[in-house]
């Protein structure tokens, strides 16, 4: 059987946080407990009046690839609600296809 994981492309995470809802309603998590947490870094002022920010969204513990969601044929409910589209979720041989190129991306599998 192959392993499975998650993509995800920090160059373009927003820092919505609504992967991290997405869980907690998922799980019910207690308060300030997720499967994933999106760190900030950031301001650097890059011009005058320009800022840039990175949020790098990184699975805890308590993730398991909502993997009763998945044996439903559904996506990780992080997946399914991530507002820019950046989490990918798949066999982590074609995750690992999709990181050519981008050396900003980062593979978890559980």
């Amino acid at each position: 059987m192959s392993e499975y994981g998650l993509l995800i492309d920090y160059k373009y995470c927003t820092g919505c946080l609504s992967c991290d809802f997405a869980c907690n309603q998922e799980h019910g998590f207690p308060l300030g407990q997720s499967g994933i947490k999106v760190a900030q870094f950031g301001p650097w002022e890059i011009d005058t009046d320009k800022y840039e920010y990175l949020f790098v969204p990184a699975l805890t513990e308590l993730c398991t690839l909502c993997s009763q969601r998945v044996e439903k044929g559904k996506q990780p409910a992080c997946v399914q609600h991530c507002q820019s589209l950046v989490m990918t979720y798949g066999r982590i041989e074609d995750l690992a296809k999709q990181m050519v190129g981008k050396p900003k991306h980062v593979l978890y599998s559980r």
